[in-house]
C-alpha cells in the first residue's frame, strides 16, 4: 500500500466573461463551490499554465473568445493506502469526478507522498 499525491488537469468552461482574469475568478469559484458541496475542501485548486509555442514564455491557461472562457486548472489530492499508482489515479478521478460531473479529468502528475506533503487527503480502510 502506498500514499500518493495526484494532480489532475481539468478544463473549465465559463460563460459571460470579458477578460481572462474574470474567467479565472469565475472558474475558481465554480470549482470551489462544487468541491465544497461534496465536502472536498482538502482538494487544492490551482490555475494551470501553458507555454507559448513561439517564445516559450509561460502564461496562465485562460482564454476568452466571444464572452466564453476556457480555464485550465490543476486539482491536487492526496490518496492514502492505494495499492498501485493506477489505483491512486482511479481513486482521485472518482473522488473529484463525483463533484465535477461532466468535466474530463486527465492525470498531470502522480508522485509518492513525502513527509512534507503530509496532511488531509482521502484513504481506504
Amino acid at each position: 500500500m502506498g500514499d500518493y499525491v495526484v494532480v489532475l488537469e481539468a478544463p473549465i468552461i465559463v460563460r459571460d466573461v470579458e477578460t481572462s482574469e474574470d474567467a479565472i475568478n469565475v472558474a475558481v469559484s465554480k470549482v470551489a463551490k462544487a468541491l465544497n458541496k461534496e465536502k472536498l475542501d482538502f482538494v487544492r485548486v490551482e490555475i494551470g499554465y501553458s507555454q507559448c509555442p513561439v517564445c516559450g514564455a509561460h502564461f496562465e491557461s485562460a482564454f476568452v473568445i466571444g464572452s466564453v472562457g476556457l480555464v485550465g486548472m490543476y486539482l491536487t489530492i492526496k490518496v492514502y493506502n492505494a495499492q498501485t499508482v493506477e489505483h491512486a489515479e482511479r481513486i482521485a478521478k472518482a473522488v473529484i469526478g463525483k463533484a465535477l460531473k461532466k468535466v474530463p479529468l486527465k492525470v498531470y502528475e502522480i508522485r509518492e507522498l513525502t513527509e512534507e506533503d503530509e496532511g488531509d487527503g482521502v484513504g481506504l480502510e
